[in-house]
């Protein structure tokens, strides 16, 4: 069983209901704003810019908000200086870390970053310091009843793996394939709540549980940045 990300997990869970959603909608237009910059603005032919939207829309951001995201990202609209960044780092406990962001400014992002880590018991490491414990992967979360019909029906779909969170699936793709698995998913009448590309960890890391709620208060604190989308991590729940 591959590792998983246990604090995007932990995020996608607080959902809409998050008393941060404009926050959340901030966030979201940004991830719009590059995908179209990298890929162009229609989604058709722009797999990374569907997922977003798709995400954007589970959430009910506007459809007005998401249409001047992506203008900003193909020129028509100013406000699209932005750029991806990534951070690696360690946590308490040994616990590696990845931080995707987005910015505008990636010094002042890279400042601010690692002042949280190092204020939450972390340090930031340089490029390749920690991505060599992780595996990009396609990453799919699937909303199920019975947990052992809808893992043989994602396995029957294409995925490379799958574990399970009670509530949820996460099913793992390799990146070329997730749209070809999350078609064949939809289509055998599971519901898909995310679907994304991201960072899985090779193995995951058992800590005690003090070192467990310093992780998710230093998760909590970088998700509290406006630069940061996503936060991966190798911790064992």
């Amino acid at each position: 069983m591959s590792g998983h990300s246990h604090w995007k997990t932990i995020k996608y869970k607080k959902g809409a209901a998050d008393a941060k959603k404009g926050q959340a909608f901030s966030k979201l237009s940004r991830e719009i704003t590059i995908a179209a910059k990298e890929g162009g603005g229609d989604a058709t032919f722009n797999n990374k810019l569907r997922m977003v939207v798709e995400k954007a829309r589970s959430v009910n951001m506007p459809a007005e908000n998401i249409e001047r995201s992506i203008k900003k990202g193909t020129g028509e609209l100013e406000g699209g200086s932005l750029e991806s960044v990534i951070f690696e780092g360690y946590g308490p406990g040994g616990v590696a870390i990845i931080i995707e962001g987005i910015t505008d400014n990636k010094n002042r992002t890279f400042n601010e970053i690692r002042q949280i880590l190092n204020q939450n018991g972390g340090k930031m490491v340089g490029e390749g310091g920690v991505q060599w414990m992780f595996e990009r992967k396609g990453i799919i979360t699937v909303n199920h009843e019975n947990k052992e019909d809808a893992e043989l029906t994602v396995i029957e779909a294409g995925a490379d793996d799958v574990a399970n969170d009670q509530e949820f699936l996460e099913v793992y793709t390799k990146p070329e394939d997730i749209e070809k698995v999350k078609k064949n998913i939809e289509e055998k009448g599971l519901k898909i709540e995310n679907a994304s590309i991201g960072w899985v960890a090779k193995e995951n890391l058992a800590i005690s549980e003090t070192d467990k709620k310093a992780c998710e208060r230093l998760f909590e604190a970088l998700d509290g940045s406006e630069d940061v989308q996503e936060i991966y991590s190798n911790f064992k729940e």
